[in-house]
């Protein structure tokens, strides 16, 4: 691993901990990228399996690379800790949902035209999240009244 290596200090925005990653950086992960750029990462070498991530742009080329929880338990960091970053472009990124639609879910929404219409409606992003929450059995009832 480590297309990219490089140290820099965990910092916070709202309550979210990120490291800013520059634009050259980025550049040199993927150039001329301007969406959220998926990539595999590593804090101070941990995980031993890399973390999919995706950084997301802040708007003048740079990105925020957010470090959920998970990865700065693995890593052993908070926020100001200076960490050293491993990190490369991930090529098994696939657009749009990774999870199949529960039949159930499919089921509802083919019974209920506006639920399809909205579903349809959303950005893949958050189809993708839903769908995923969806395999939670707490959520799924929650999000079919919220496309309702």
């Amino acid at each position: 691993m480590g297309a990219s290596g490089f140290t820099a200090v965990i910092k916070i925005r709202g309550v979210n901990p990120f490291i800013l990653v520059s634009t050259l950086r980025a550049s040199a992960i993927k150039p001329g990228w301007r969406k959220p750029l998926p990539v595999l990462v590593r804090i101070n070498g941990k995980p031993e399996k890399a973390w999919r991530i995706n950084m997301m742009p802040v708007g003048d080329g740079s990105f925020y690379l957010y470090l959920h929880g998970d990865i700065r338990k693995a890593s052993g960091t908070a926020v100001g800790d200076r960490v050293r970053v491993e990190m490369e472009f991930d090529p098994a990124y696939k657009n749009g949902p990774q999870h199949r639609m529960p039949g159930w879910f499919k089921k509802a929404l083919a019974g209920n035209p506006q639920a399809m219409k909205n579903w349809t409606a959303l950005i893949p992003s958050p189809q993708k999240g839903d769908t995923s929450l969806l395999l939670a059995p707490r959520f799924g009832a929650r999000i079919v009244r919220r496309h309702n």
